[in-house]
């Protein structure tokens, strides 16, 4: 039995539990991800850009899916210390999949703007819910139509057209079972014309002894001048999974820019998708990785230029230790429909020891003579001649190799915009790189969610 038949068949066993539990517009798509996946497997490393990963492993072990809804052990307190020092962020949790807010959110959260369960708002706004729920992910792809068979709750953000939030939307997702158990979650994002807003996603798991999948879907929709930052953080456990998608479409005139970045994991696939619809777009796709021990970390990102005029970057840099591995696989499509697109894409990894391995591969695909399009990608160890100089300067060796280290990673935080959450992610980086605890759950002076 494949991994995507057991779930296939809990779902056929369990439809009517797994309807009860969630709301209309998330049950309207389960017949239609049910016929996608008819015929189907998840992907696995024979299929091309998952050569270092298969999904089909991933899923295979007999994890727990929570249809019931029955409310398991978590202390959600302990979430509240997640935060990002001198900045007050509207916060809520998301425990596996059950949104929870928090006072300050309720209290602080202004006019226009929604921030909610996912089925909560499908019952509430059934009508914005049911255009914009699965209208930007794919059926095509077999975990996103998984996700959508299965999917109960999530999270929902809406920003309301003009509406300029001054404080980021914070996101603290925990993973907690007393058993192996499968989490999926959906999150959309909409912002609406002319509007603004941070949103930070920060990934931990509660119960790291006990191994975990987390399946996840985001869609976000930017609007006509919408203007949207969305950061991620892992940091959770070696005996972690997951397999994250995001897919974006953006508007005339959008702003978007994504940033993606593992600090601790155990094995990660994260999958970007930025559908480019409008003219005069920017858009921009970061990601960081530190990977130590045998943490496994990929990241595939694909920016499609359907408008012209448009301007796009993929930044991503990897450092891996031990026996840790890592992989990449980057494209840039240019449509006919898009003259004047300019698209640049770039991957720079470092080996910090001989065992580590890195897959790396960027692509273009270009279908007009009117763009100004670039891509590259390197690896290799840490310079040799600076660590000497450093050396002979009384820096001892560990420390001259966190310095350069760090130094490396400067160009992907600096694509941080906000500049409380750019300095924090410093410090996390540099505690990563130091051998310490990276957790953005550590309250240090100055954490507060209010």
């Amino acid at each position: 039995m494949s991994a995507l038949t057991q779930y296939i068949d809990l779902y056929r066993q369990s439809r009517a539990e797994i309807s009860a539990g969630s709301a209309g517009a998330l049950n309207a798509l389960r017949p239609a991800a049910l016929e996608a996946l008819e015929g189907c497997r998840l992907p696995d490393r024979s299929d091309e850009g998952f050569e270092k990963t298969s999904i089909d492993a991933m899923f295979a072990p007999d994890f727990g899916v929570n249809i019931n809804r029955i409310a398991l052990p978590c202390d959600v307190a302990s979430a509240f210390k997640c935060g990002v020092p001198n900045v007050s962020s509207l916060l809520a949790v998301l425990v596996n999949d059950r949104f929870v807010p928090t006072a300050p959110l309720l209290k602080n959260l202004p006019d226009g703007v929604t921030v909610m369960s996912l089925a909560k708002a499908a019952e509430l706004y059934p009508d914005i819910v049911s255009r914009h729920y699965g209208s930007v992910a794919s059926l095509k792809s077999p975990g996103t139509a998984l996700n959508t068979l299965l999917a109960q709750d999530g999270v929902f953000i809406r920003i309301g057209r003009g509406v300029r939030l001054d404080k980021p939307i914070q996101i603290v997702t925990l993973s907690s079972a007393p058993v192996p158990m499968l989490t999926v979650r959906r999150m959309l994002i909409i912002a609406e014309p002319g509007s603004e807003a941070t949103i930070l996603t920060c990934d931990h798991a509660m119960t790291p002894d006990i191994p975990s999948l987390a399946s996840q879907v985001v869609e976000v929709i930017a609007g006509e001048g919408a203007r949207i930052d969305i950061c991620d953080i892992e940091e959770s456990a070696a005996k972690s999974s997951r397999y994250s998608q995001l897919y974006a479409r953006q508007e005339a005139g959008s702003d978007l820019a994504i940033g993606s970045m593992t600090l601790r994991n155990g094995s990660t696939r994260n999958e970007f998708s930025v559908n480019i619809c409008g003219p005069r777009c920017e858009s921009r796709i970061s990601g960081m990785a530190i990977g130590s021990a045998a943490q496994h970390i990929d990241n595939s990102s694909n920016i499609t230029h359907g408008a012209p005029r448009s301007r796009s970057n993929q930044l991503f840099k990897y450092v891996l230790d031990d026996k840790s591995t890592g992989a990449f696989e980057g494209s840039i499509e240019v449509t006919p429909d898009a003259p004047f697109t300019e698209a640049f894409q770039t991957d720079r990894n470092i080996l910090a020891s001989p065992d580590a391995r890195m897959h790396t591969k960027p692509q273009l695909l270009i279908y007009n003579d009117d763009v100004k399009c670039s891509h590259g990608a390197t690896t290799g160890q840490l310079d040799e001649q600076a660590l000497f100089y450093m050396r002979s300067r009384g820096i001892p060796l560990d420390e001259a190799r966190m310095m350069l280290m760090q130094a490396f990673m400067t160009e992907v935080v600096d694509t941080i915009r906000v500049e409380a959450l750019r300095d924090r992610l410093r410090h996390l980086v540099e505690r990563r790189l130091a051998g310490l605890d990276a957790s953005c759950s550590e309250c240090s002076a100055g954490c507060k969610s209010e």
